[in-house]
């Protein structure tokens, strides 16, 4: 990344408990389009579109030479209360990633898991 900028989304992970509230709070985070399939497959394919705000994937967008900080408060009290959403989140960003690498584009979102 020529510039080292970043743009931070900040989600609140005591707003999450099951699978719906994940999404909404995500969905609300990013301001994923009405569209949104609610479900980790969307959840994929709408941050791997940040840089590309033709796209309309996202109200969220980076430049191509900055990088997306999903900074997740209270994620350990979301690990231990939704394991399962977790691990899918922190599984499901590095997909994005490796996606995005996979056709020459850099990486977009790194997680901050805050307490």
């Amino acid at each position: 990344m020529s510039s080292g900028s970043a743009v931070t989304v900040t989600v609140d992970a005591e707003d999450i408990t099951d699978a719906d509230s994940f999404h909404s709070v995500f969905a609300s985070a990013f301001g994923f389009p009405d569209f949104y399939g609610r479900n980790m497959n969307a959840w994929i394919d709408c941050p791997t579109s940040l840089d590309d705000p033709d796209a309309g994937m996202s109200a969220v967008h980076v430049r191509r030479d900055e990088s997306l900080i999903l900074d997740v408060e209270h994620a350990h009290g979301l690990e231990q209360r939704c394991p399962r959403l977790f691990a899918a989140m922190v599984e499901c960003a590095a997909f994005v990633n490796w996606r995005r690498i996979e056709v020459g584009l850099p990486p977009v979102p790194t997680l901050a898991l805050d307490g």
